[in-house]
C-alpha cells in the first residue's frame, strides 16, 4: 500500500532530541494567523469568539506503538485538549494516537473530492 506523500511530509522533520513512548505523538503545530480577513474583506480580530476549531499540525516523533500515523504526516487534532513542551525554543504539542481526529491525504491526480455544491 504506497502513500502519497504530503505537504508536511515533503520537507524533512526537524530533529528532536526525545524518544517518544507508548502510544505518543509529537506534532509542530502549524501557525495560525491572530487576525483573520473574509472573502468580503472583513478583518475578524483574534478576540472574537467563534466556533471551535480543530487545528493541523505536522508528527515530528512518534512512540513504539502508533499504529497508524507516520513521522511527517499532517494531522488534524483538538487544540483544547493538548499538552504542549517547549524543545529548543520551539513549542511542540504532546497527544495520544486516539487523540488524532484525522490524517491528511493527497488526493490522487484527477480525482474529485466527492463533494458537489
Amino acid at each position: 500500500m504506497s502513500k502519497t506523500p504530503t505537504p508536511a511530509a515533503e520537507t524533512p522533520a526537524p530533529h528532536v532530541p526525545v524518544r517518544m513512548l507508548h502510544d505518543r505523538l509529537l506534532v509542530l503545530p502549524e501557525t495560525d494567523s491572530a487576525e483573520r480577513q473574509t472573502s468580503a474583506g472583513l478583518v475578524i480580530p483574534a478576540t472574537a469568539v467563534g466556533p471551535k476549531k480543530l487545528a493541523w499540525g505536522s508528527v515530528v516523533a512518534v512512540g513504539e506503538n502508533v499504529r497508524r500515523v507516520e513521522v511527517g504526516d499532517r494531522v488534524l487534532f483538538d487544540p483544547d485538549e493538548r499538552a504542549e513542551v517547549d524543545l529548543g525554543g520551539t513549542d511542540y504539542v504532546l497527544l495520544r494516537e486516539r487523540d488524532v481526529h484525522g490524517v491528511f491525504e493527497q488526493p490522487a491526480p484527477g480525482e474529485r473530492t466527492g463533494l458537489y455544491l
